[in-house]
């Protein structure tokens, strides 16, 4: 088996079994695991050793600790904290653009939101969404370990990753992040218990509008939002046919199995990676709370079109941001240009 394809059965195998290893644990956010699995494996490289397991779960618990902190600056001085929230927003992303501290910068960003929205409604809430996360970190990189020797990655130089940007443009780029994110935190925060899964799309979209230009911005943020909620009904009604583990663990890894031939480019299409990435991450966060819906006896399909609603909603707020922030930029450039002075050659 070529590399290429060893590639594609091990994220999907991975993806799939931390699903079903999440649900058959009944954790509180069992859709999390996957997304996690989809993140750590997606890239060409072996998985984590013991000692960096523990090293990345000490990570995630300081820094989606810095959440709890927040919620009492949020009860009772809510505009200090939301000037914290704003200057950690800009500090996660600007991590994750110069930095290149991809994973650090999200888990830095869902403290801060995620964590200080759940807060709000009990502390107790939010300590149980942080052991759920860290529960399914360690499902994902458990799951990896499992199906990594079965199907490896070639012995090969270790690869740079892609350079960083520049620190005027890092520092544009976190402050666009930044203003998508923070009216989405706001929403979350008026009823986090209806809204929480708006602060993951909204993660979503501001790490992958760093990513684009404004050209694609249309494309890449509503196309995969779109498709998404089709692959998510799709999935929903297959899923429907025999309602049990087992199946859903079948179908994730026939979805996975077309999702990765589509991120590692062994299915041709016109979309990057980077696109096919946020349709399973959005799949993912429309799928598990309808299920969780089914199980509690709530109206599945009512609650989805208010949660796609919601998506489509969020995503057009941050086409037209990134849209209106890039032309006053470039109106504030183009200015700057015109009014500077013309260095003559002496």
């Amino acid at each position: 088996m070529n590399v290429q394809a060893r590639r594609v059965f091990r994220l999907s195998l991975t993806m799939a079994l931390s699903l079903a290893g999440a649900y058959a644990l009944q954790l509180p956010l069992p859709y999390l695991a996957p997304i996690f699995a989809l993140l750590f494996t997606a890239p060409p490289a072996p998985p984590m050793g013991v000692k960096k397991l523990f090293g990345l779960i000490v990570v995630v618990m300081i820094t989606l600790g810095v959440g709890l902190l927040l919620i009492p600056l949020l009860l009772y001085y809510p505009l200090s904290a939301m000037l914290i929230v704003a200057a950690g927003l800009y500090f996660s992303t600007y991590l994750t653009v110069n930095r290149g501290k991809v994973l650090f910068g999200m888990l830095l960003t869902i403290g801060f939101t995620m964590i200080s929205a759940a807060g709000t409604i009990d502390f107790a809430i939010a300590v149980m969404v942080i052991k759920a996360l860290v529960i399914d970190t360690g499902i994902a990189i458990a799951c990896q370990w499992i199906v990594y020797p079965w199907f490896p990655e070639d012995t090969a130089p270790a690869q740079s990753g892609p350079a960083a940007a520049g620190a005027v443009q890092s520092n544009w780029i976190a402050l666009r992040a930044t203003l998508i994110l923070l009216p989405a935190y706001l929403l979350v925060l008026t009823n986090p218990a209806m809204y929480m899964p708006i602060i993951l799309k909204s993660v979503s979209l501001s790490q992958q509008s760093s990513e684009i230009d404004l050209r694609h911005a249309g494309r890449e943020l509503l196309g995969s939002t779109f498709l998404a909620g089709l692959f998510a009904i799709l999935f929903w009604f297959l899923l429907d046919l025999a309602t049990n583990l087992w199946m859903f663990f079948w179908w994730m890894l026939l979805f996975g199995v077309y999702f990765a031939g589509k991120v590692y480019r062994i299915l041709p299409g016109r979309f990057p990676a980077s696109f096919w990435q946020n349709v399973v991450i959005t799949l993912l966060i429309l799928l598990g709370p309808a299920v969780q819906d089914s199980a509690n006896g709530k109206d599945v399909y009512a609650a989805f079109a208010v949660r796609m609603g919601l998506f489509i909603a969020v995503t057009l707020y941050a086409w037209l941001a990134t849209a209106v922030l890039e032309q006053m930029r470039d109106r504030h450039l183009s200015r700057i240009a015109r009014t500077s002075p013309i260095m003559e050659p002496s």
